[in-house]
């Protein structure tokens, strides 16, 4: 008992830093990002209205639609977009063009996601370094450059791994947590009435009352859940209960407390309103409260580039990306990965907004967006899920997404307000990794049809070679193959070519299916051929790691003598021809034939052993 008790503990201080570092830093720029404008008058009943609104949405958005709701929907126990997109797809497997609206909008809630992945780490960094011009206005032209330091050497250990500075998250976030909660409640003990903002009636007050400015204002109110889905994603870590535990117990008591002491701040000095989370921080506790507002951003872009690589694994395993090189960060947790092309990527990005926009309000502009409108995707997904998948009524289906979905969209609406003020960023950034991955999924789609129509069956050509067999020579030859029951060209080179079979051969199809993990003894499918010819398929869930020599290893159990230092491996290599009035646009085959060159080594991917991999090219027109 009391061992599963310390593991819940670790568990839940180990959530508070991983999954509640973006939602915990948002109370360094929300607050003050809704008088910034100066459209919000500086009075009690707004600073009560508006705190009721950031309460009441902490409470709807995260606590009832991700905690209660979205959490349920688990795909064998993993949580994230993606899982869920595989789930919706799942459930309507049998209606093709409700499940093609699916992917395309699950897609385009990944692409948003990779959006959020530059403008998160941006906006925290600079707001915890801005904090240096409270203590010292000549601070103010090195904000940029100290915040730019801190991204380059965040980005530059990446490839270290989380493992070692990981176990350093949680205490730190809680202390973060902790500090915010403190410096709160000094602030509601100066001004106990702020407490009445828990009284919804306050916000609804403040929307009827403001009605020309409340829909623009509930863009910066959305600020305070930017993060949460964070929650769903990272549950296959964590668990719910702790999750759920870590919320309830530390993470939501500590945010209101900070919100509602900005607002007891600002209600007795309006002039804080520029920076209420600073100055409400006593003078001798400035410099270490900078110091602790940088390292709590710092992990949460830590969490997020996590998550960046392990949905960028995802996605490719489930066939919208090319293959990338990808690194293992620790020998004992394989979800601790590095992938370099999108460190690169990202930290160009992070780069690119930071110099552009320049202040933490500037990118407050363009964050929010791209979040909210992932948050309208995720629930449209979780209501297929809900009908579909748990075999609901449609009226509960209904009844238990309609209202986020409205709140979801209201706050996307209101952020869209915000596109010409730099919410452009985001969505550019996304609308043109839509297009990649989609080009990369319809011309392998195209790729696959042509291979298939010009191959033959290869139960019929085996039948043929084996009239006037060819010389058989010692030894395994692993043919790779796309296509389950066709001949891979590999095959039809090494015959031209060398004019010999092996001993044994093994024709290999890798399948990456639409749930987190395949288990070791559904792994393979295995064949006879006769002859001493298998033919093997290999399972992988989009959060297997595929490694062939190992996986092939069981085949001894069907009868073939596999010896890993006897098996060679055969790839077939297809250079990609765009045609004229192809199956795609010309610039799409053109963009897909670019991707396929430049796509990572199939050999490392799969792990196939350097040394006995043969790789054998054709060309192929689409």
């Amino acid at each position: 008992m009391s061992q599963n008790k310390s593991s819940l503990a670790a568990l839940t201080v180990g959530a508070i830093g991983v999954v509640y570092g973006d939602i915990g830093t948002s109370v360094l720029y929300a607050f003050k990002e809704v008088f910034v404008s100066g459209q919000v008058s500086i009075n009690p009943d707004n600073i009560l209205g508006v705190l009721s609104l950031f309460f009441w949405t902490l409470m709807l958005v995260v606590s009832l639609k991700y905690v209660v709701l979205i959490m349920r929907a688990d795909n064998h126990g993993e949580g994230g977009l993606m899982a869920l997109l595989a789930l919706a797809s799942q459930s309507v497997k049998d209606q093709p063009r409700t499940r093609g609206i699916l992917v395309v909008l699950g897609v385009f809630g990944v692409a948003l996601f990779f959006g959020d992945g530059i403008i998160t780490p941006a906006v925290s960094v600079l707001s915890a370094v801005e904090g240096l011009k409270i203590v010292t206005p000549e601070a103010e032209p090195y904000v940029v450059g100290i915040s730019l330091l801190v991204l380059l050497v965040l980005f530059w250990f990446q490839n270290r791994g989380t493992g070692d500075i990981g176990k350093f998250f949680g205490p730190i976030t809680v202390l973060w947590f902790l500090a915010i909660a403190t410096t709160g409640v000094l602030q509601i003990l100066e001004n106990p009435s702020v407490l009445k903002a828990v009284w919804p009636g306050y916000a609804l007050a403040f929307a009827t009352e403001n009605y020309h400015i409340a829909f623009i204002t509930l863009g910066a109110v959305f600020l305070c859940v930017t993060g949460a889905e964070a929650l769903y994603a990272d549950m296959g870590h964590f668990g719910k209960k702790p999750i759920r535990l870590a919320w309830f117990g530390l993470v939501m008591p500590a945010l209101v407390l900070n919100y509602f002491g900005q607002g007891a701040l600002v209600m007795a000095d309006p002039d804080a309103a520029k920076n209420p989370f600073y100055l409400m921080t006593p003078d001798w506790a400035m410099i270490p409260m900078v110091l602790l507002a940088t390292a709590a951003t710092v992990i949460a872009s830590q969490a997020l580039i996590s998550g960046a690589f392990s949905a960028t694994k995802q996605t490719i395993q489930l066939g919208f990306l090319p293959r990338l090189s990808i690194l293992h960060t620790s020998i004992r947790e394989t979800g601790q990965i590095y992938i370099p092309a999108v460190n690169r990527f990202l930290l160009a990005g992070v780069f690119a907004a930071v110099l552009f926009f320049g202040s933490s309000s500037a990118l407050a502009g363009a964050y929010g967006i791209s979040v909210s409108l992932l948050m309208v995707i995720t629930t449209l997904l979780t209501f297929f899920v809900v009908r579909y998948k748990f075999g609901l009524p449609l009226w509960v289906a209904i009844l238990s997404t309609s209202v986020f979905v409205v709140v979801d969209t209201a706050f996307f609406v209101s952020n869209a307000l915000k596109i010409f003020d730099g919410g452009w960023f985001p969505l550019a950034f996304a609308g043109l990794l839509f297009v990649v991955m989609m080009t990369w999924r319809d011309g392998r789609a195209l790729l696959s049809e042509r291979l298939t129509s010009e191959s033959m069956h290869l139960n019929d050509f085996l039948d043929s070679v084996f009239i006037h067999p060819p010389v058989r020579v010692e030894g395994t030859a692993v043919f790779l193959n796309a296509a389950s029951g066709r001949v891979p060209n590999a095959l039809l080179h090494n015959l031209k070519h060398n004019k010999v079979l092996h001993k044994n051969n093994l024709f290999v199809t890798v399948l990456h299916h639409e749930v987190p993990w395949i288990k070791i003894d559904e792994r393979l499918q295995v064949e006879s051929l006769g002859h001493h010819c298998w033919q093997v398929i290999i399972n992988y869930g989009f959060k297997n790691d595929p490694d062939v020599p190992k996986a092939l290893m069981e085949v001894r159990n069907f009868g073939c003598d596999l010896d890993p230092m006897t098996t060679s491996y055969f790839l077939s290599r297809e250079i990609v021809i765009p045609t004229t009035g192809g199956g795609m646009a010309q610039w799409r085959e053109k963009l897909f034939a670019q991707m396929h060159h430049n796509a990572g080594a199939a050999a490392e991917f799969l792990k196939l052993p350097n040394n006995s991999v043969v790789e054998l090219g054709s060309k192929i027109e689409i």
